[in-house]
């Protein structure tokens, strides 16, 4: 399957518009966002567990990568409720499940192999630093050679002054709406801007985004 999966093209999805897809798992659905490969994938996707819903055990040959939405989200290793964002490494293993139901946006597939760090921060309990641009609050969740993620906390009013993103940026609308030099996107909005985008965002009511920069590679 080949969704979106070419990583040199913008892509802009409206999660909230999708359709959820049955997964092999009785309970777990997803709505797809990007995809290369059948069911192991290098993919990113929200993904809903009804309650007392399980995935089977399995390996995370390229790592992954969630950050909990909704409800609360489990494994053999903990309890994870709305906020928490989790980097489970390449090679690592686990058997997914939750007891109340739960909502997480999730990428697999999609580390460096050195990248070995595991990372499991509640993001409403941890401490945010002033952003570089007036009005903006950031939350570094991890950083590895070039690639960045954080959630960025936008004022009403913001204006992020014009910028090349050489190794690309990801975003994912969590709340409020985010403009840029395409369009308004509101929450539960992807968007994937390829390298060397260069791009001029705003906010006029305040927004909270997931970004990542300076992982899209293209591939040879």
């Amino acid at each position: 399957m080949r969704l979106h999966a070419d990583l040199t093209r913008r892509a802009v999805v409206n999660s909230l518009e999708l359709n959820w897809v049955e997964s092999p798992m009785a309970g777990v659905h997803r709505r797809m966002l990007d995809r290369k490969g059948d069911e192991i994938a290098r993919a990113t996707s929200i993904v809903r567990y009804q309650p007392e819903s399980f995935f089977s055990s399995h390996t995370h040959g390229g790592g992954e990568e969630f950050l909990v939405l909704e409800g609360i989200f489990s494994d053999e290793n903990g309890d994870y409720g709305a906020g928490t964002y989790v980097r489970n490494p390449v090679g690592s293993s686990h058997t997914p499940f939750s007891r109340e139901g739960g909502t997480i946006f999730v990428k697999l597939q999609q580390f460096h192999p050195e990248d070995q760090q595991h990372v499991c921060l509640d993001t409403k309990a941890a401490s945010w630093r002033q952003g570089l641009v007036e009005g903006t609050r950031v939350l570094p969740l991890h950083q590895f050679r070039g690639e960045v993620v954080v959630l960025v906390d936008c004022a009403p009013g913001v204006v992020f002054p014009e910028c090349l993103y050489p190794g690309g940026q990801e975003i994912l609308v969590l709340e409020g709406e985010l403009n840029d030099n395409f369009a308004g996107h509101r929450k539960g909005t992807w968007i994937r801007n390829p390298p060397a985008s260069c791009l001029q965002q705003d906010s006029p009511h305040g927004c909270l985004l997931y970004v990542k920069t300076g992982h899209l590679v293209p591939e040879s």
